[in-house]
């Protein structure tokens, strides 16, 4: 995997992968309004997200669960003091669906948490992360 960024103005970037995919970047600016990039922070933490839920909603269809929508949330807080590294995440698995098993829902957060989940497993090594979930009927 390999990425780049290319400066455009200000703290304003275009990230770049060698699958030729483009995001923007934007930095903290002082004045002036956001340009619509992402900062580097947030995109971590949705790096995080879409890490975890790709996992989570890979096993839940393997073991057959009516899951109809589901959504991933991630609360991260911050070091006040520079580098403001995160300093605790939780993250929220909201599930709808039918008849769809607690059970089933711990254990596929369990191993997205335990074997499968890059993110997760770097960023716990300088953080605490906790997990909660929610299962609504559709």
């Amino acid at each position: 995997m390999d990425a780049k960024v290319i400066w455009k103005h200000d703290l304003s970037f275009t990230g770049t992968m060698d699958t030729g995919l483009t995001i923007p970047l934007e930095g903290d600016v002082a004045e002036g309004p956001n340009s619509g990039g992402f900062k580097p922070m947030e995109l971590i933490a949705i790096g995080l997200a879409g890490c975890t839920a790709m996992d989570v909603i890979s096993i839940l269809q393997k073991k057959r669960q009516d899951v109809t929508n589901f959504e991933v949330r991630v609360y991260a807080d911050r070091a006040s003091d520079f580098p403001k590294v995160f300093t605790n995440i939780m993250i929220d698995y909201l599930i709808t669906g039918r008849n769809v098993e607690p059970a089933a829902v711990e254990r596929s957060i369990e191993l997205s948490t335990t074997k499968y989940c890059p993110a997760q497993a770097m960023l716990s090594k300088s953080c605490k992360i906790d997990h909660r979930y929610s299962i609504k009927d559709a």
